[in-house]
């Protein structure tokens, strides 16, 4: 069974909500990604998001811009991406990830040759932004022989038609913005999206992960309360950016996330 999934499974079995969590690969380093993931893990996130850096990040606020930014600048590419999922695994069997990234450097490196890859070094799914359903079918074909789960990104004001053609590609689970607008870019309003999160959900058939503009600890619990589980980034993203050593880095990441994760925890169970 493919990470997803279970992870899903059990957090349902235990009555819990999904964290999960995302970084860009290469920022600081590309050595130091793979501790950072670690770290992220040991504060309690789920899942992990590992960004795949690209030039023209259009879905992405200015705090991720600029770490893709900076991974570019040191030359990080899609194959040294892969490569720290591989070290990642070396370690952490468990813990799905998720390539998040933009159909160019997917494309360039040619989703065969992506797919059986990912499948090598243990990456459990891809999330590409700028991928419509309709051109998702090679992606499909590529991808579902070897059990790796196609994320889609649903918007707040997606008619019920299009979520409908999302959702027979999507798998693993459904990622809802928030927000219009970019990552980072402002705090959503519960009020104004349940009933479209209620609706992907009863159309998906699979976990509904909520997403942008999820910043701190009553954010993730005002997101867990109407949704399958947490999507953090930006504000993991500032605290790399802020840091000056791995070790910091590591420690204040581990931080974070764990309030994250507490806070949630504490929120399901007094419901």
């Amino acid at each position: 069974m493919n990470r997803i999934n279970a992870c899903f499974e059990k957090l349902n079995s235990d009555r819990m909500k999904g964290l999960i969590a995302f970084v860009t690969a290469g920022d600081p380093t590309l050595e130091a990604t793979p501790d950072i993931m670690h770290a992220l893990v040991a504060g309690g996130a789920d899942i992990i998001e590992l960004g795949v850096p690209f030039s023209d990040p259009m879905a992405d606020g200015e705090v991720i811009q600029r770490a893709s930014e900076r991974a570019l600048s040191l030359g990080t590419s899609l194959s040294d991406v892969l490569d720290c999922v591989g070290v990642f695994r070396q370690k952490d069997l468990d813990t799905p990830v998720v390539l998040m990234g933009y159909c160019n450097p997917f494309q360039r490196m040619g989703l065969g040759t992506l797919a059986a890859r990912c499948n090598e070094v243990g990456a459990d799914g891809v999330l590409v932004v700028d991928l419509p359903p309709e051109e998702a079918a090679p992606f499909k074909n590529s991808f579902e022989p070897l059990g790796i789960a196609q994320i889609f990104l649903v918007a707040p004001n997606s008619p019920e038609e299009r979520i409908r053609k999302i959702c027979e590609y999507a798998s693993g689970f459904v990622y809802f913005v928030a927000v219009k607008g970019v990552t980072g870019d402002k705090q959503f309003d519960g009020n104004e999206i349940k009933d479209n999160i209620d609706r992907t959900k009863n159309i998906a058939g699979i976990p509904v992960g909520l997403g942008f503009g999820i910043r701190n600890s009553q954010a993730a619990v005002d997101a867990a309360a109407i949704s399958d589980g947490v999507v953090v980034g930006s504000a993991i993203v500032e605290i790399i950016e802020k840091g000056e050593t791995v070790t910091e880095i590591a420690e204040n990441v581990t931080h974070f996330v764990r309030e994250l994760r507490t806070s949630i925890n504490q929120s399901v169970q007094f419901k």
